[in-house]
């Protein structure tokens, strides 16, 4: 309250080098008291002995902070606790523990402004997008707020005589949550404030990447008057840490957002204590436009389901299929449309793209490109890392994708679309199925029993029709196949941290 860090933040000019926009930015930061270069474990704020690591900026390079480097000893000093808290946790009255999320929901809407520019710093996104995540983090805290009042249990009719039969909905206990890099406060808050509002403690391991804002939400969370050891933070390389907590008969669920290479890793890993475990994993999502949708609504649509978060976003549009009576002049218009696309450093003006968070993600970005090109591709905008720097990739089209090629059969993670033709409605649904992947399918037709049909044979957890945003805090956001296990948000993130306990109780003592 009382500190905006953009309020005096000047404009710089577009020639300068982007190393400017970061000290600048460090400046403000610096002053805010949600910046901390030491993880939070059991209520206290630990920069670690000597072993830390650097967090720079994709956008310049540039340094931002260090973080201490977390082994086994702080995971299972953070794990435990989580599990001495957790009796007062659970047995708070609900609308306690609403209360408390709340002010932290309310403290995260006050320090936007701080917050966006943190994740903006680390993770590279343009500023606007930074806001609209925290806001959109922000909106699970208050949905939980008011679910934590919500957890209803029932009543059955009983099958015995003289029995009373509870079915009660219970904490499952200690959770530990594994963050991405690319929403790195979205993906925290979607998992955490379920987990509280059920009454279990949680303990936060975020990417290397993007630790600063994992550990601003903990500053607020100290702020908003979290009981110690209710919400901890965990900065350093992840295998000790994973491996302290899958080890830990204390942790009883686990969730995890990330490739489905990691996660069936943790699966197999969290077998032998029977964790409960909910993942969202990688996707592959098709963006299928018939020739009955309006042409310029259809590439403006599939320019923002591809290019969102810079193309860094499990639900990016992977595979664009066009009927082909609308295929050439779609892929004119849409090669057009990403030409426009700014690339730029987050907290330069009028950017749309920033840049990319990882050298390999540059890496798999060109070499799709080249895969698609040696197999007949068209290449009508891109294909090349900008001489904006390394970590940039400019904004990419490729045409006449065939299925065979590496970018129709793997998730690319990057701002390089494929564009696919198709004949007709039986052809287009085989090859969007045809993947281990099912998180999400776009699905752009004006036809109602097309609509219908589709969108029930489309299989993916969640089927976007003719529109592009579908996300929020009510929606139970989730995978089939591949792309992961439960849902988040919604009254069915709860499941993923409560239990059924059934109690039987008779009338009188035998």
């Amino acid at each position: 309250p009382g500190y905006c860090p953009l309020n005096s933040f000047r404009e710089i000019d577009s020639m300068t080098r982007f190393a400017d926009y970061t000290r600048q930015a460090l400046g403000e930061i610096h002053k805010s008291p949600l910046f901390r270069e030491a993880a939070y474990i059991d209520g206290q704020w630990w920069a670690g002995q000597s072993a830390r690591l650097e967090v720079t900026d994709p956008g310049s390079g540039a340094v931002i902070g260090m973080v201490p480097d977390c082994g086994a000893g702080e995971a299972r000093e953070a794990i435990h606790a989580a599990q001495r808290v957790f009796p007062h946790w659970r047995n708070l009255l609900p609308q306690e523990r609403a209360g408390l999320l709340r002010r932290w929901y309310e403290l995260m809407l006050a320090h936007r402004e701080e917050l966006a520019l943190i994740m903006t710093l680390e993770q590279g996104k343009p500023l606007a997008e930074a806001r609209g995540e925290i806001d959109y983090a922000a909106s699970f805290v208050e949905w939980y707020a008011e679910e934590a009042k919500r957890l209803h249990g029932e009543t059955l009719a009983s099958h015995l005589p003289h029995r009373q039969m509870l079915v009660q909905r219970v904490p499952v206990g200690v959770a530990v949550a594994f963050t991405p890099w690319n929403f790195p406060s979205a993906m925290i808050t979607r998992k955490a404030a379920a987990a509280l509002a059920a009454g279990c403690p949680m303990v936060v391991r975020p990417a290397s990447e993007s630790p600063f804002s994992a550990l601003a939400l903990a500053a607020l969370a100290e702020q908003a008057g979290f009981p110690a050891g209710l919400f901890s933070v965990l900065t350093g390389e992840p295998g000790p840490i994973c491996d302290t907590v899958m080890a830990a008969p204390e942790v009883r669920a686990v969730s995890f957002t990330g490739s489905t290479g990691i996660g069936k890793l943790l699966l197999r890993a969290g077998a032998d204590s029977v964790k409960r475990m909910s993942m969202e994993l990688g996707g592959h999502a098709p963006f299928i436009l018939f020739d009955d949708v309006d042409l310029e609504a259809g590439v403006q649509a599939a320019i923002q389901a591809k290019f969102q978060t810079t193309g860094q976003d499990c639900l990016a549009a992977n595979r664009i299929y066009v009927h082909k009576r609308h295929y050439e002049a779609f892929v004119a218009r849409f090669s057009e449309a990403t030409r426009r696309l700014r690339l730029g450093h987050g907290l330069a003006p009028n950017v749309d793209l920033g840049p990319l968070c990882h050298q390999r993600v540059v890496a798999k970005c060109a070499e799709q490109v080249s895969d698609a090109l040696s197999r007949g591709a068209r290449l009508t905008t891109g294909g090349n890392v900008s001489n904006l720097g390394s970590l940039f990739f400019e904004p990419t089209v490729l045409a006449d994708v065939t299925p065979g090629m590496a970018i129709a059969r793997e998730e690319t993670f990057g701002p390089v679309a494929a564009i696919l033709p198709f004949n007709d409605e039986h052809e287009v649904l085989r090859q969007a199925n045809a993947t281990p992947y099912g998180l999400v399918a776009y699905l752009y037709t004006n036809d109602p029993d097309r609509r219908y049909r589709m969108s029930q044979e489309l299989e993916f957890g969640m089927v976007a029709v003719n529109c592009v945003k579908i996300t929020g805090s009510p929606i139970p956001f989730g995978g089939v196949k591949e792309s992961g296990l439960g849902r988040e948000g919604g009254h069915h993130g709860l499941d993923e941290y409560t239990e059924l306990k059934y109690v039987c109780t008779a009338f009188r003592a035998a």
